[in-house]
């Protein structure tokens, strides 16, 4: 089983570069059947490569409080229903039903969501966040196991 991660967000606002972080960090692994993309965001062009993967984890920050700060979250993801309108940027939904519209492909997908509360300019992470990595690393790691068992 072929994976694609595309792990994407802005480096340059701190936390919110956490997608491009774990899948820079996923590269470095060098495993077989596994491609590891980090981009500043999702673009329409991406639809090729995801046709050629038999599934695409989507990885990106979000937004909590560090008061009760919500965990690493995964979604699976199914396309989107309606007719979406394709501009420069995407959404991870909207990126599938690209994909199973130009090449006919219907990818298993998924989205984990790192918590993240800072999004000034920087490159700093916040506890939470790098936290969140980690553990988004090794919820990486288990569904490529499991997929591939």
């Amino acid at each position: 089983m072929n994976f694609l991660v595309i792990g994407y967000g802005n480096t340059l606002r701190s936390d919110d570069g956490a997608g491009q972080i774990l899948a820079r960090k996923i590269a470095q692994w060098d495993l077989p059947g596994v491609r590891s993309l980090a981009v500043h965001q999702l673009t329409p062009e991406l639809a090729e490569i995801i046709a050629q993967a038999d599934a695409v984890i989507f990885i990106d920050a979000i937004a909590t409080n560090l008061e009760n700060p919500i965990s690493v979250q995964i979604k699976q993801l199914e396309a989107e229903d309606d007719n979406t309108s394709f501009g420069h940027t995407c959404n991870p939904r909207s990126l599938l039903s690209l994909t199973q519209i130009l090449y006919g492909e219907v990818i298993k997908a998924y989205w984990i969501l790192i918590p993240a509360v800072n999004f000034d300019f920087g490159e700093q992470l916040s506890f939470i966040t790098q936290r969140g990595i980690d553990h988004a690393f090794n919820q990486v790691k288990q569904l490529i196991a499991l997929a591939k068992a």
